[in-house]
């Protein structure tokens, strides 16, 4: 099936956040037909202005709000397609899946069944099996392709503290963000439970390791290269009886460590000589972390002089 583009202004595509779906399937043939396009959320659709004879790309999902948009504004579009990349519509394919999948795949996806039909939507689908199954909408095969961009070196930082860390962890966070919006090549790593996921979930390049076990940990220092070790330290009852371990975890990574200035750390960091100590000011963690991404060099000298003390 040829897709008609001669009424096409522009393409909006409708997606739950970045997703692999999107930039192995919808870009790659977007970018093929030298398409404007521009990608939304399901949070909420755009003024009516925007979809004006613009073409609608699903990506699996059909969110409520969505579809009750486009039905008092049908008129404005010129095309509604759906992606899938999974078999959607059959619901007895769903039988495996968890129950919480499986009521997601029929809340946005199976259910709109009846009215993508009733808006003449078409499918785009990801493979020949998806293709020959779903043959009465005469659906169009995407090939995927490999996501390009710059491969970018990255600095990775890193904290890794127990459920006990709580208040340090919320106090990070803000900086994580700040730091990740500064320096596109940094990267974070925190080990954490639900809580904490979600805490972090918005933001970009951060992991979100499961709690192990302490031999676990261990070997999981020693399996990757890592920059820069955080070891905030609020002036709580239960963090005065902590005692400066994480200078080891830090170093044992091969990183160099921004610490809190005071009793715990001030015992074992010279400042800028094998470490930075900081007080618990959130500016100049901030402008801590980024200095030391920038400098290799300084991170090199200071890990060396940080080694001698194990």
């Amino acid at each position: 099936m040829e897709i008609e583009l001669e009424m096409v202004s522009r393409w909006l595509i409708v997606e739950e956040g970045h997703n692999p779906s999107t930039d192995y399937f919808i870009l790659p043939f977007l970018n093929k037909l030298s398409a404007n396009y521009e990608r939304l959320s399901f949070d909420a659709p755009p003024e009516k202005e925007k979809i004006h004879d613009a073409c609608i790309i699903f990506v699996r999902y059909i969110p409520r709000r969505w579809q009750l948009f486009l039905k008092k504004n049908i008129d404005l579009i010129s095309k509604i397609y759906l992606f899938m990349d999974d078999d959607l519509f059959d619901w007895r394919v769903f039988s495996n899946l968890p129950v919480k999948y499986k009521a997601k795949l029929l809340r946005y996806s199976w259910s709109r069944q009846k009215w993508l039909k009733s808006v003449e939507a078409q499918l785009l689908v990801s493979t020949p099996y998806l293709q020959k199954k779903y043959s009465d909408w005469k659906p169009s095969l995407l090939q995927p392709e490999p996501v390009r961009g710059d491969i970018v070196s990255s600095v990775n930082v890193f904290y890794h503290g127990s459920a006990s860390h709580k208040e340090d962890i919320l106090w990070l966070r803000p900086i994580v963000e700040e730091v990740l919006r500064q320096n596109l090549s940094l990267t974070f790593e925190i080990i954490g439970d639900g809580r904490v996921n979600r805490l972090f979930n918005d933001l970009p390049r951060v992991q979100v390791l499961h709690p192990m076990k302490w031999p676990t940990y261990l070997s999981l220092l020693q399996s990757r290269q890592r920059a820069i070790g955080l070891a905030p330290l609020l002036d709580l009852p239960f963090n005065r009886a902590r005692s400066h371990t994480k200078f080891f975890d830090i170093t044992q990574s091969g990183a160099v460590g921004v610490y809190a200035a005071g009793d715990v750390y001030g015992k074992v960091i010279r400042h800028r000589e094998n470490g930075l100590l900081l007080p618990m000011n959130p500016s100049q963690w901030i402008e801590g972390i980024l200095s030391l991404a920038e400098d290799e060099v300084l991170r090199e000298n200071m890990l060396a002089e940080a080694r001698k003390c194990l």
